[in-house]
């Protein structure tokens, strides 16, 4: 059973979290062969306030 785990900044929509997903799944799916019933994807959102981008938060630089 294939598991993605993906990390991305929080602030993505509960839409665009599940476009991420599907999108991760099928290249899995292709990728792999593996049944889409079988793969599994985490999504781990992280405060902007604990993304370190060069030793500054991605709260300081202002990314999204």
């Amino acid at each position: 059973m294939p598991i993605a785990r993906l990390s991305i900044m929080q602030g993505r929509s509960a839409e665009e979290v599940a476009e991420l997903i599907d999108a991760v799944t099928e290249a899995i799916h292709q990728s792999l062969r593996a049944p889409r019933s079988n793969i599994r994807v985490l999504v781990d959102e992280v405060p902007l306030s604990h993304w370190g981008i060069s030793g500054k938060t991605a709260l300081e630089l202002g990314e999204t």
